[in-house]
C-alpha cells in the first residue's frame, strides 16, 4: 500500500490545486450570477417591486433547463462555447466554464428557496414603515435569508466538488481526473480508494464549515 501512496502524493497535490481552481472560479460566478438571479426569480414571482411575469417565466425556464441536464451532458454541450471563450477545451480553466454555468443555475434556485422562507410579515412591516425596495432587499430580505444563503452555498460547493470530478472525463484535470487515469484506466484500486477518501474528507470539511457559519448567522439574525 505504501508503494502506491508515496508516489501518489506527488500527483495528489497538483490534482487538488486544479480542483480548488475549478471550484473556486465556479463558486465566484455562482455568487456573482446566481445570487442576483435568485433575487430576480423571487421578486418577479412575489411581485413585491417588479411585477414581470415574462422575466420570471424566462428565468425559470432557463434555470430549469440547465438543472435538468446531467452535468456530463452539459459539459459536452458547452465545449464549443468554451472553445470560443478560452480557445481551448482542456484543463481546469476550461472546465470552469460549464461548472460556472451549472453553479449559477443551481445556486439561483436555492437562493430563491431561501428567500421564500422569509416571513412575509417582516416584509410587510418594512413596507408599512416606508422602506425603499433597495433597503428591503439589503436590510430585510438578505439579512433574514442569510442562514439559508450560507446553507445553499454549502450545498452548491459540495455539488461543484462532485461536478469537478466528472470534468476529468474530458481532460479537465483535478482529483477526478487522477482517479480516472490511475484508478480506472490502470485498474489501480488503491488509487481510487485514496482519492475517494480525500474527496470525502474535503466534503466533510466544507459541510462542517458551512453548518457552523449558518448557525452563527442564524443567531445574529
Amino acid at each position: 500500500m505504501l508503494e502506491v501512496i508515496v508516489p501518489l502524493l506527488g500527483d495528489l497535490g497538483p490534482a487538488f490545486a486544479e480542483t480548488f481552481l475549478m471550484v473556486g472560479v465556479s463558486s465566484f460566478f455562482a455568487i456573482v450570477g446566481g445570487l442576483p438571479l435568485g433575487f430576480v426569480l423571487y421578486l418577479t414571482e412575489r411581485r413585491l417591486f417588479w411585477d414581470n411575469r415574462t422575466a420570471h417565466a424566462v428565468g425559470s425556464v432557463v434555470v430549469n433547463v440547465i438543472r435538468s441536464l446531467p452535468f456530463v451532458i452539459l459539459l459536452v454541450m458547452l465545449l464549443p462555447f468554451t472553445q470560443w471563450v478560452l480557445g481551448t477545451t482542456i484543463g481546469p480553466t476550461a472546465a470552469s466554464v460549464p461548472l460556472s454555468v451549472a453553479a449559477i443555475a443551481f445556486f439561483a434556485r436555492m437562493v430563491e428557496g431561501a428567500l421564500c422562507e422569509v416571513d412575509p410579515g417582516i416584509i410587510e412591516a418594512a413596507q408599512a414603515f416606508g422602506a425603499s425596495p433597495l433597503r428591503i432587499i439589503v436590510s430585510v430580505l438578505s439579512r433574514e435569508a442569510m442562514p439559508g444563503f450560507l446553507r445553499a452555498f454549502t450545498v452548491t460547493l459540495i455539488s461543484l466538488i462532485g461536478y469537478s470530478a466528472m470534468a476529468g472525463i474530458v481532460g479537465g484535470g483535478g482529483v477526478g481526473d487522477l482517479a480516472i487515469r490511475f484508478g480506472y484506466y490502470r485498474y489501480q484500486t488503491d488509487v481510487m480508494i485514496i482519492t475517494v477518501i480525500a474527496l470525502v474528507v474535503l466534503v466533510q470539511l466544507v459541510q462542517s464549515a458551512g453548518d457552523l457559519l449558518a448557525k452563527r448567522a442564524d443567531k445574529k439574525g
